[in-house]
């Protein structure tokens, strides 16, 4: 029987979005620099930026260059016809933009999931659950289901989520999926291939999966109907000209995603023997992050922080952290020293 730890974190950081070092450093001024960033679940590999043109930021973004980015992202996610890709600032822009343009009294969530989905919701007025299976979702106005999930890494049948945008549909009710981690699993885990023609639409980061947060970037696949709803809220110029330029050809660039699998699930098992040998249990992931447990996670969060170490911890699961991939070797290797020395601090 695992027993919650009695520790109590000295700061309330590290519960909400990753990647706020700010806080961190606020909370643990003495902390060694740079700062080791594991809380985000970002790939430590990012596409290489290049040259870009000159008009990527002197000019207001062309429509057909959106449009070929657009057309670039339906490729590379093998959206299947009748539906449409539309490029946004991220995909935490759609998913705060979209209570608004889809009016619900009633939404479910899929399980213990990412929490910017429910604190959206719950801002425009809904009244949001936590639903433990699909079939709970069905009579609802709104059904979100995180695949693979954010933190625990729990994949959803892509069949299984076909079948519950057609019940959504059929009372005029909205799946959304949240692919938000999905580039490194195989491509038939995806609702996007064989999307239904209502009832359903997809959100995928290019970020997270390139490596390139920061230009913010995200992805909307929906039926065309409701795709024209979503581009009329965009406006004209919804992503910045870099963003348009670099996108379009990472997204082209298969060879490029295949190597950085490649380098991920490497990394993976590293970190997986580095938490295990700490005496985690390993109870989820993705190909970009692990969740695990430890009776004294709390602990080993502070001792993490204090070496300069951010992971995500959860005030409501206190026993589990989630921690992004090490890119290098030296990452790994003051990973491993920090656990070590927090495991060994009373």
């Amino acid at each position: 029987m695992r027993h919650h730890p009695t520790f109590a974190a000295p700061t309330p950081f590290g519960d909400g979005h990753g990647g706020d070092l700010s806080a961190a450093r606020r909370a643990y001024p003495l902390a060694p620099e740079p700062w080791l960033d594991l809380s985000t679940g970002v790939s430590p590999y990012a596409y290489p930026i290049g040259d870009l043109p000159a008009e990527a930021w002197s000019r207001l973004p062309e429509p057909e260059a959106l449009r070929a980015l657009e057309k670039a992202a339906a490729l590379a996610y093998r959206a299947s016809e009748g539906a449409a890709a539309l490029a946004a600032p991220g995909s935490q822009a759609i998913i705060g933009c979209l209570p608004y343009l889809w009016p619900a009294r009633r939404v479910g969530i899929l399980g213990h999931a990412y929490r910017g989905h429910s604190d959206a919701w719950r801002a425009a007025g809904a009244e949001v659950d936590r639903v433990e299976d699909l079939a709970g979702l069905a009579d609802r106005d709104v059904a979100i289901v995180v695949n693979p999930n954010n933190p625990d890494g729990r994949l959803v049948p892509a069949e299984d989520l076909h079948a519950l945008a057609r019940e959504l549909g059929e009372h005029d009710g909205l799946l959304i999926v949240d692919e938000a981690f999905m580039d490194f699993v195989e491509p038939a885990a995806s609702i996007i291939p064989a999307m239904p023609t209502r009832g359903v639409l997809a959100l995928r980061s290019f970020g997270k999966a390139y490596g390139l947060a920061g230009l913010r970037l995200g992805f909307v696949i929906a039926p065309v109907e409701l795709a024209k709803k979503l581009r009329a809220a965009l406006g004209p110029w919804p992503v910045s000209g870099a963003a348009i330029a670099l996108g379009a050809k990472a997204l082209a660039d298969a060879d490029w995603l295949a190597t950085a699998r490649r380098k991920l699930t490497a990394d993976a098992a590293a970190l997986d023997e580095i938490l295990l040998s700490a005496q985690f249990e390993i109870v989820g992931g993705s190909p970009l992050f692990r969740l695990a447990a430890h009776r004294d996670a709390l602990k080993l969060f502070d001792a993490l922080a204090r070496a300069g170490i951010l992971v995500r911890r959860f005030a409501s699961r206190p026993a589990l952290l989630r921690f992004g991939l090490p890119g290098s070797d030296a990452d790994r290797a003051r990973l491993r020293a920090a656990l070590s020395f927090g495991a060994t601090r009373k």
